[in-house]
């Protein structure tokens, strides 16, 4: 069959080898770029001359695969699950992923209202591993939460354990996700979550590189991940052994100069061995949404500042804390002394210790001045003077 001069012959020769070429194939991804979609698939349909560095094997089961190819069919169904084909040069196309070259994606298979390219600018994949643990499911949930809250699309791959409960936490905040399947996108996969991914293409995205009603493969679901890291500005990486799936997308990302990140876990936990080995490298450590987003979001959107609990001694200035800190824990001490120490004049010293009387930090000791039971322990294990 040959789709060359359709109206609309470049999507319908794209369909096409979705049907023949593997996601991720770069040597067809070259062919599509020096010959063109169309010739490469007349050559494919007709039975043509093999295209530049095919085997003559590889030549075979393409043109087997090829004789099935019904990008009409393909399309008629897709239409009846309410899924839509998106292919480079149109306006919905995500522009990041050309930074994949040759293994860019022919197309995209889009179930969802959303506009694919809008949500990708600014958008975050959270992946992990699907045998997690109840903390890997709380902080992927959590994490996924805190970006939709703020804004951020939250992408990942649909399937059990760290990937479902980012999508599960940004649909409860009310906000974005997008599922990158490595199947058709109108059969989800894992079973178990048809509920989910009816929700996510509902309330968000479900996309993929594969036709309809096709099936994953280990390969696949390897592959798919390059798409997950193109498509958005980073990748969290929330639990993942030394061999995990998720450990591919990371690699992928920092491949294509998008931000990675980690979350830590147990030194004990085998399950976030390979994060920890991220982090040993060029990973960047992340434990909220507010860190994930003064790293990928605009300048200016910083994370706020980590602090342990205000203690009443904060609250003084800063040249009364001194004078408190320059008493000695286990005795009184005359006020030249504690000037000295204090590195102010005796009158200000003397000042700052009748005000520190009456805040309950000192009592006066004939002469001296001395720490009162309940500051003794404020000031020996609390913060330094500024």
């Amino acid at each position: 069959m040959s789709v060359v001069g359709e109206p609309d012959d470049e999507l319908l020769a794209r369909v096409f080898l979705t049907r023949v070429l593997e996601p991720g194939d770069e040597a067809g991804g070259r062919w599509v770029r020096e010959f063109g979609a169309g010739e490469v698939v007349r050559r494919l349909a007709e039975g043509g001359r093999p295209l530049p560095g095919v085997s003559g094997k590889r030549w075979t089961g393409l043109l087997a695969r090829a004789v099935a190819a019904r990008p009409r069919e393909d399309l008629a169904v897709a239409r009846e699950a309410g899924v839509r084909f998106v292919c480079p040069g149109r306006p919905e196309w995500p522009g990041q992923l050309d930074d994949l070259g040759d293994a860019r994606p022919l197309g995209l298979w889009v179930r969802g209202r959303a506009s694919l390219r809008m949500w990708a600018l600014k958008s975050v994949a959270v992946v992990g591993a699907r045998a997690c643990t109840e903390y890997g499911a709380h902080m992927a949930a959590t994490l996924a939460a805190g970006l939709a809250e703020q804004g951020w699309v939250v992408v990942s791959g649909g399937a059990y354990g760290v990937d479902g409960a980012a999508h599960r936490g940004a649909l409860g905040a009310g906000g974005a996700t997008v599922a990158v399947l490595a199947c058709g996108v109108d059969r989800p996969y894992p079973r178990g979550h048809t509920q989910l991914i009816s929700r996510i293409a509902e309330q968000g995205l479900v996309i993929g590189e594969l036709p309809p009603g096709d099936h994953p493969t280990q390969s696949r679901f390897i592959l798919r991940n390059r798409v997950i890291a193109a498509l958005t500005r980073g990748t969290v990486v929330v639990e993942a052994a030394h061999r995990s799936g998720s450990l591919v997308t990371a690699r992928a990302a920092q491949r294509l100069g998008r931000h990675t990140m980690g979350v830590p876990g147990p030194a004990t936990s085998g399950l976030s061995a390979g994060v920890h080995e991220l982090l040993r490298g060029e990973a960047a450590l992340v434990t909220d949404a507010a860190d994930v987003v003064e790293l990928v979001g605009d300048i200016g959107q910083l994370a706020p500042d980590r602090r342990g609990p205000v203690l009443p001694r904060d609250l003084l200035e800063p040249a009364t804390r001194q004078v408190l800190a320059a008493l000695p824990g286990g005795r009184a001490a005359r006020p030249d002394e504690i000037a000295r120490r204090a590195q102010t004049a005796q009158d200000d010293a003397i000042a700052r210790l009748y005000e520190l009387r009456a805040l309950g930090y000192v009592e006066r000791h004939g002469d001296g001045w001395k720490l009162t039971r309940q500051a003794v322990m404020s000031v020996r294990d609390g913060p330094g003077p500024c």
